[in-house]
């Protein structure tokens, strides 16, 4: 295999592959396949920014309180990823390894999606455990799986990466259709009408350019919460049975090693082994750390300490960076490496970070200005880890001879969900123990709680990213180092195929 075979998208209706036998993969599949992390997307924008101001907002719950239950409903990922990644890897159906599970995965999903999205008047401490930790859970099935799916369509180091830019050209269009419906809401709090709402939303994008955002006094933020979270839920329940039906009935999955079984005890003593994995997994649970330290506190930040009015517009502009970046850190991991990539996108967002701590109330243009660059950092953040992770498992594959990315994949999730759960809980005790409070805002609030506020969100990523440089300066797997890591194991399965079929002929 050649290091530096690509994807030239004008090429041909084919992504090219590997040399070791392993067949081209289509433009068509990488593309339906990468369609269902839409409605994953359009879950995860409200759960980091939205649910815990509703639920400290317009529920009465604290922020710590909300911060403990988040992290004790994401604790029981420890159980429930492992086991779903080792129950998919494992199983075997006429149907596919991946498949059920995604389609049992669906309607859990969508149920409890609403129960948790809207919440009857009252609703406390144990329904926002109960209906949060079945939430993860059911996104746990859906999640690993489809990741898993994702690393077995192609074994080729940049056909890999495309791969991933897909499935996250997905997962910024779900984000930027998550934060389109609270615009929409906004304008229509603000007197809107439903004929005039491309104009208006032409008008909240500007407005932060023109300076016509600082003239406006519009509905209270605080009270759209609930209105946001039910349409948000709503576009969930439609968008998950639709796209799971797609891919499932659309995308056929990669066909079997000759031995893909391999015991839990040895898999898991390969894993501990794997020593660009541990790399990854640090990594990645540091990065997701810094930017979940910024997301709780994100809302909180854009509405009471800049004063930005249109939320959902800020959003909806980031999110457009976002999907417009996506060629550009492509492009970037193939010429120079994804790991050497992901150190660029770190030092980036880190420098735009620390300047939002130089702003104040009614900066809206500079803060637009470096909102968008942070949404151009977005899907580096996303896309490049995942990519590496997919390289990771062919080590793996190499010295256990098994198929085991929905373990990998598990694992990943686990280490990301984790940092999620703590540095949400961290994010939101920090502020609300030094005093900021949710329901009322700075005038509400501490000197000092407002200066928590400001900290985590500028300066906590950095702290964190900047722990994971070390790791990801030295990372060992290399475009050349996979390319010889691939031509090995496709050596192996034929060797493998071989012995099979000679073992048959004998009988």
């Amino acid at each position: 295999m050649s290091a530096d075979v690509t994807a030239d998208p004008a090429a041909s209706p084919a992504v090219a592959s590997d040399s070791g036998g392993e067949p081209p993969v289509k433009r068509s599949t990488i593309f339906l396949h990468g369609s269902l992390a839409l409605p994953l997307a359009v879950y995860g924008y409200p759960l980091a920014i939205w649910l815990p101001a509703h639920y400290a907002g317009q529920l009465g719950l604290s922020l710590s309180v909300i911060g403990l239950i988040i992290m004790v409903a994401r604790f029981t990922d420890v159980f429930t990823d492992p086991l779903m990644g080792e129950i998919s890897d494992r199983g075997r159906t006429r149907f596919g390894r991946r498949k059920p599970y995604i389609a049992l995965g669906a309607p859990a999903l969508m149920v409890s999606t609403w129960f948790l999205f809207v919440p009857h008047d009252g609703a406390g401490i144990l329904y926002f455990l109960l209906w949060l930790t079945l939430f993860f859970a059911s996104a746990t099935m859906i999640q690993i799986p489809f990741r898993a799916w994702g690393a077995e369509l192609s074994g080729n180091y940049h056909v890999r990466s495309q791969v991933t830019a897909a499935r996250e050209f997905y997962y910024l269009t779900g984000l930027l259709m998550a934060a389109a419906v609270p615009m929409v809401i906004e304008i229509f709090a603000d007197g809107g009408a439903v004929t005039e709402i491309f104009v208006a939303i032409w008008r909240d994008i500007t407005g932060a350019f023109t300076g016509e955002l600082m003239t406006r006094t519009p509905t209270s933020r605080a009270a759209l919460t609930g209105p946001v979270l039910m349409g948000l839920a709503i576009a969930i329940i439609i968008a998950v049975p639709l796209l799971s039906t797609l891919i499932i009935t659309t995308v056929k999955e990669p066909p079997p090693a000759p031995r893909e079984r391999v015991p839990m005890i040895e898999g898991f003593r390969h894993l501990w082994r794997n020593g660009p994995m541990r790399r990854v997994l640090i990594i990645a649970f540091l990065v997701i750390a810094g930017e979940s330290l910024r997301n709780a506190v994100s809302l909180f930040f854009i509405r009471d300490i800049i004063g930005i009015p249109t939320i959902g517009a800020a959003y909806f502009l980031y999110f457009i960076s976002g999907i417009a970046a996506i060629p550009f850190w492509l492009w970037l991991g193939r010429t120079i490496g994804k790991h050497r990539a992901f150190m660029v996108t770190l030092g980036f967002v880190s420098v735009v970070s620390a300047c939002n701590l130089l702003l104040g109330r009614g900066d809206y243009f500079a803060f637009f200005c470096l909102f968008l660059l942070k949404g151009f950092a977005f899907g580096g953040l996303q896309f490049l880890p995942l990519a590496m992770l997919a390289d990771v498992v062919d080590i793996d594959s190499v010295r256990s001879g098994g198929r085991r990315a929905g373990t990998y994949f598990a694992v990943l999730g686990l280490s990301e969900k984790l940092a999620a759960a703590i540095f949400t809980g961290v994010a939101l005790n920090i502020v609300g123990l030094l005093g900021y409070h949710a329901s009322g805002g700075v005038d509400a609030s501490t000197d000092i709680g407002v200066l928590s506020l400001r900290l985590v969100y500028c300066l906590g990523p950095i702290a964190l990213y900047a722990l994971s440089v070390p790791l990801i300066w030295g990372y060992p797997l290399t475009p050349s180092r996979h390319a010889r890591l691939h031509a090995g194991l496709a050596k192996r399965i034929e060797r493998k195929a071989r012995a099979v079929a000679a073992e048959q002929a004998t009988k």
